[in-house]
């Protein structure tokens, strides 16, 4: 009994939180689920939005506790780049899909997404030690972090407020051959390419 809680109990105080955000991000995708089975009720898409959100609070504080208690790992990262990709990847995704953009193109721009997120997050495990220096700290981002996606998520939210859904998402629907794309989707396009692209931004 006690070996199969042996990974459990090497868990950190900052590992759990960890998990907590990627619960967050797990609970966005049943939310936004909810909304297609009941379009009705808007208010799951906002339960959804402030989930992300949730969960970008949990990000940033389980790096805070674990520099705080010296408990940095690469259990911990590897466990926080899975949350991410839950979170601020695959969420946002399915958030835009339920908002509205499910042309046969918002489709292929939100799995480009994710798939620029899924990268993102595994160019910086691979390099994290090279960057990191002697210093043994990372001092710079290559591609912007995947949490930003937050700024995607509340533009959705404000979308969600004002009722702004399918074909009344701002910028409307245009017809690219037999299939529909929503122009709002192209956000996620752009967001995915700076993800991928080797801009450098300073680590706070």
């Amino acid at each position: 009994m006690n070996a199969r809680f042996s990974m459990i109990r090497s868990f950190h105080l900052a590992d759990w939180i960890t998990v907590g955000n990627a619960a967050c991000g797990t609970g966005a995708l049943f939310a936004a689920m909810s909304f297609l089975q009941a379009p009705a009720e808007r208010w799951h898409l906002l339960v959804a939005c402030g989930l992300i959100a949730l969960a970008l609070v949990l990000d940033v504080l389980d790096g805070k506790v674990a520099r705080w208690r010296h408990e940095t790992s690469v259990l911990g990262r590897e466990l926080d780049s899975l949350a991410d990709v839950i979170s601020f990847g695959v969420a946002p995704a399915v958030l835009a899909y339920a908002a509205g953009m499910h042309g046969f193109w918002d489709r292929i721009v939100l799995l480009y997404f994710v798939a620029c997120g899924v990268s993102r997050l595994a160019r910086y495990n691979v390099t994290a030690e090279k960057l990191a220096g002697d210093s043994g700290k990372v001092k710079y981002y290559e591609g912007t972090p995947i949490p930003t996606s937050l700024l995607l998520v509340l533009i959705l939210a404000f979308a969600v407020w004002q009722g702004r859904l399918g074909d009344q998402l701002w910028g409307g629907t245009v017809m690219l051959g037999p299939w529909q794309l929503h122009p709002l989707v192209l956000l996620f396009a752009a967001s995915g390419t700076l993800m991928i692209s080797t801009i450098r931004i300073p680590k706070p």
